[in-house]
């Protein structure tokens, strides 16, 4: 993370460089986005990983997904999914629309915010989970179904509001009246979840 007094200075000085260097580590990370904030001093943070409670944090370049596996393998988990599925009563073919919506299927992916593994557990929900591990596919998995179990226990099998939640959190749908928040990310993502939740049945 860059810090510097003179807000004016760094973003056109800086910027270019940043956006070239994470191009290039992007494989890192589900995309290069990066994004500024300013502290209650004035002074200007830009990053690629959001991570400080209560900032507000502005997306000032979003890139293109750089995607380097060409061949993946959809069915490389069913074990572990079936076994989840069994012990959390939650058809498979949902909990495989959620890997391939959340980390196409990749164990060791990590997104811009934090969010880690095949089902994108962010830290803090991995600790609620006690998944020690969120890049162990098994231990992954078992705490992204059980987290899913309990949001659809949550909206009694509202499915589109459980996802909205998986998505933009408890906070989010509850603000807006239970209803999926007008995020237009939070939408897509339902909207792709459900998608390919029929393609997988």
């Amino acid at each position: 993370m860059l810090k510097k007094q003179n807000k004016n200075v760094i973003f056109p000085i800086f910027f270019p460089l940043i956006a070239v260097y994470f191009l290039f580590t992007a494989a890192n990370f589900a995309n290069a986005d990066i994004f500024k904030y300013v502290d209650e001093e004035g002074v200007l943070h830009l990053t690629n990983v959001p991570s400080i409670p209560n900032a507000k944090y502005v997306l000032v370049i979003k890139e293109k997904r750089i995607l380097f596996r060409y061949n993946i393998d959809v069915n490389k988990f069913d074990q572990i999914i079936v076994r989840a599925s069994n012990k959390h009563k939650i058809d498979p073919a949902l909990i495989k629309a959620v890997i391939k919506a959340e980390s196409n299927f990749n164990h060791q992916a990590i997104s811009p915010v934090g969010a880690q593994g095949l089902m994108q557990l962010m830290p803090a929900t991995a600790s609620q989970l006690q998944v020690d591990d969120a890049f162990h596919p098994e231990k992954n998995i078992e705490g992204g179904v059980r987290y899913l179990r309990y949001l659809l226990t949550l909206y009694r099998g509202d499915l589109t509001l459980a996802l909205a939640a998986y998505n933009a959190g408890e906070k989010a749908v509850s603000k807006y009246n239970n209803q999926v928040p007008p995020y237009r990310e939070t939408q897509n993502y339902v909207k792709r979840v459900l998608s390919f939740y029929n393609s997988f049945k």
